[in-house]
């Protein structure tokens, strides 16, 4: 039988080790203003551990300047995560603004109009 790669756990287990403690290093050790109350989504990483994208949302704030301070504090980050992690390759890192939780909010609320709107009709 032949034996199953380990790599694709593996790459979601230092993903999720980078995403927790990006959490805690942008929480306690990044001091910009332009970075809110930022919650990181997800963090993809390349199969070589050269990149990481990293999907963040904020609380409040402007998406388009954190994401700015996010990716000019990349290698302040990384070399926070070279002191944490313990891999070869802590990857380079690319902040992106995930808008998810904003178009769920704006799918809500068309489906509440929508359940309104049918209310009226009955």
């Amino acid at each position: 039988m032949p034996k199953k790669s380990t790599t694709p756990n593996r790459s979601f287990k230092v993903a999720d080790q980078i995403q927790r403690d990006l959490t805690e290093l942008i929480a306690r050790e990044l001091k910009d203003p332009r970075v809110g109350m930022v919650t990181i989504q997800a963090v993809e990483v390349t199969p070589d551990y050269a990149h990481a994208k990293v999907f963040f949302s904020v609380l409040v704030g402007e998406p388009q300047v954190c994401e700015l301070a996010l990716n000019q504090a990349a290698g302040f980050l990384r070399n926070g995560l070279f002191k944490r992690l313990h891999i070869h390759t802590v990857p380079t890192l690319h902040f992106q603004f995930d808008r998810t939780t904003e178009r769920a909010a704006d799918m809500n609320a068309l489906i509440a109009r929508a359940v309104a709107s049918r209310a009226q009709d009955d």
